[in-house]
């Protein structure tokens, strides 16, 4: 196969949940630059080679703001990573202040005083869990419902001091927001998270506790030029990515398990030993949604034979650059004792994900303990008859059938 001139339509159709479309191997070989035209139908850049997109990562004359937002390429008709985002004018020193902001709270400290609290909620799903099993005829379970679902939203709940009570109103605004809607549904539930997310501020502001949105709430107060609108948006932002990445990793990495019996038997006879590598393969291996992460230009660029001209949307495929034979030996395979332990499924550089501590926390104990409790853990269904959420932007699956 070889890439033929003409603009690439994103997204590529893979083969499966666990597989990516051939269409990036060849890609990341004669063309690691590429022209695309996104899902909405506009010009877009794609990256897919390791070593461009973890410098472009890095670049800071790449951002999510653009220089003119009314001309921005459109990437999607979700309202999340569908286009820029942010002041171009004060870009870098609003996300300084929210690095800033927030990382005490999300500091490896802090999430190691989580790990009690994860233990004991995965421990209490899997209590519930078993009772289902034990009651139902056919012995078939739902673990997505049941626990990689519930897990990060409860942990992001609490982390933010969202009410636990307002977690289904919550999970719904997140689910429509980054569903492909061609009605617009996606806008309006994006609205409405922010108006919820403005009165939850409000009532923090009244009676402030010890959570993120408190802290943010004080940081507003005291910093006339971190204004309301922003707040908001980025408490909307650490509510979705918070929870929706480590719900799909979960999913991901109990089917990449399951589906290769010799790992998942390496791991129930050392859940300790083994659960950190697993994770990082998971991390890796894993790959959420279709598209990738979205930077603009901000000035022209030459990269990988191509000019970037200022303005042009970049989409940065952290899934192909995580498979990249370049870098990593057997790149398709699934292997936590490969050598090679660097991976981007964090991202890289300023915009390293301020969650990866948590994130980790909660895969480990998941990990850890669904070896050590279920051993004989197993699905009922094939890849091909999962429920897999298309329409979404992190794709995923709405259920995940298993027994034991």
């Amino acid at each position: 196969m070889t890439v033929a001139p003409e603009h690439h339509q994103l997204p590529f159709t893979r083969p499966n949940l666990l597989d990516l479309a051939p269409l990036y191997e060849v890609l990341r070989r004669e063309a690691p630059i590429t022209a695309v035209t996104t899902p909405a139908g506009d010009p877009a850049w794609l990256a897919t080679r390791y070593d461009e997109v973890r410098e472009l990562l890095a670049d800071s004359r790449f951002g999510r703001s653009h220089p003119e937002p009314e001309r921005a390429a459109r990437i999607s008709t979700a309202a999340v990573q569908d286009g820029p985002s942010g002041n171009y004018e004060t870009e870098e020193a609003d996300h300084t202040r929210m690095r800033r902001l927030l990382t005490p709270a999300f500091s490896a400290k802090r999430m190691r005083a989580l790990s009690d609290h994860v233990q004991t909620l995965v421990d209490g799903y899997l209590d519930d869990l078993a009772a289902e099993h034990e009651a139902s005829a056919d012995g078939v379970v739902d673990l997505h419902a049941g626990l990689a679902f519930p897990l990060p939203v409860t942990v992001i709940c609490r982390l933010l001091g969202v009410p636990e009570s307002d977690r289904e109103h919550f999970r719904s605004l997140s689910d429509r927001m980054a569903s492909y809607s061609a009605d617009g549904d996606a806008h309006r539930a994006r609205a409405e998270f922010s108006r919820y997310m403005a009165g939850l501020a409000e009532a923090k502001r009244a009676e402030p506790g010890e959570d993120v949105i408190s802290d943010l709430v004080r940081a507003q107060d005291a910093d006339e030029e971190f204004d309301y609108a922003e707040m908001v948006r980025l408490a909307v932002g650490l509510l979705f990515a918070g929870h929706e990445t480590t719900v799909n990793r979960i999913g991901l990495g109990t089917l990449f398990l399951l589906t290769r019996p010799e790992q998942w038997a390496a791991l129930v006879a050392d859940p300790d030993g083994r659960v950190d590598a697993t994770v990082e393969e998971i991390m890796r291996l894993g790959a959420p949604g279709d598209l990738g992460l979205l930077r603009y230009a901000h000035t022209d660029v030459d990269i990988a034979g191509v000019t970037i001209q200022r303005g042009d949307a970049v989409i940065l495929s952290i899934n192909a650059a995580n498979r990249d034979p370049s870098t990593y030996a057997d790149a398709e395979t699934f292997n936590p004792d490969r050598e090679e332990r660097t991976h981007l499924g964090f991202g890289h550089g300023r915009h390293f994900c301020i969650g990866a501590s948590l994130a980790r926390i909660e895969l480990r104990i998941v990990f850890a303990t669904l070896a050590r409790r279920l051993p004989g853990l197993r699905l009922t269904v094939g890849l091909d008859d999962l429920d897999v959420r298309t329409d979404h932007i992190t794709g995923g699956v709405r259920s995940l059938p298993v027994t034991w």
